[in-house]
């Protein structure tokens, strides 16, 4: 390319701050809800359902953000609709929580409001919710979570469980690769948070939300 063109270019050259390779992943947005029950603050779980993914496991209302969704807020609020019937606009939007990157090529926009009143199980998606439960938000304030950490590896095949036979994903010896690069490679830990409630575990995802949300309230309340 010649200089004149490359000047050019130059000039259109941004350095807002982006992250490479975004858009591949998965985008998903959750709503964190807390409700108040007895003059106390508690945050709002579903249990999945069985038969579904992660099933059986707790969650905050959430899923993948669609073409049609104007933003992640409203793709969490719209979730939150459809998975326990509280309708957008009577939900008390407090603010953007921190957006989680997974290891799993998830993107996942969080965001903490207040329910205006407690869920109808008449209101439930019974096809994707088994049930909904509240926790003190104190609770998540006097206990810690507990951190365990899982070794994040890039597997350049597959195995079939059936056959065990291998799917080459990265041809590391037809590139001429080291050797290396044939097996599971990386080093890189993830931390996965566990609480430890009266209604089972609340982990992963939905425990590292609650996480950085209880680290926000004691930082704003440390200042007060």
């Amino acid at each position: 390319m010649r200089k004149q063109e490359f000047d050019k270019i130059i000039n259109e050259f941004s350095f807002k701050e982006r992250i490479s390779g975004i858009n591949e992943y998965f985008h998903a947005a959750v709503l964190a809800p807390l409700l108040l029950i007895d003059g106390e603050y508690h945050f709002v779980f579903e249990q999945r359902m069985p038969h579904i993914r992660q099933g059986g496991e707790v969650c905050f209302p959430g899923g993948k953000i669609e073409a049609s969704d104007p933003s992640p807020l409203e793709a969490a609020l719209r979730e939150t609709y459809e998975e326990i019937g509280c309708p957008p606009e009577k939900v008390n939007v407090i603010g953007r929580l921190d957006s989680q990157l997974l290891s799993s090529g998830v993107l996942v926009h969080a965001y903490l409001g207040i329910l205006p009143e407690p869920v109808s199980p008449q209101a439930i998606a019974k096809d994707e919710v088994a049930a909904v439960f509240s926790v003190p938000l104190s609770f998540f304030l006097e206990n810690e979570p507990e951190l365990y950490e899982c070794k994040v590896l890039i597997h350049p095949y597959l195995t079939d469980r059936e056959t065990g036979e291998k799917k080459i994903l990265l041809p590391a010896e037809e590139l001429g690769l080291p050797a290396y690069y044939s097996e599971p490679w990386g080093g890189a830990f993830h931390k996965i948070h566990v609480y430890r409630t009266e209604f089972g575990l609340v982990w992963g995802l939905t425990a590292k939300i609650v996480y950085d949300c209880v680290t926000k309230i004691r930082k704003i309340r440390s200042k007060l």
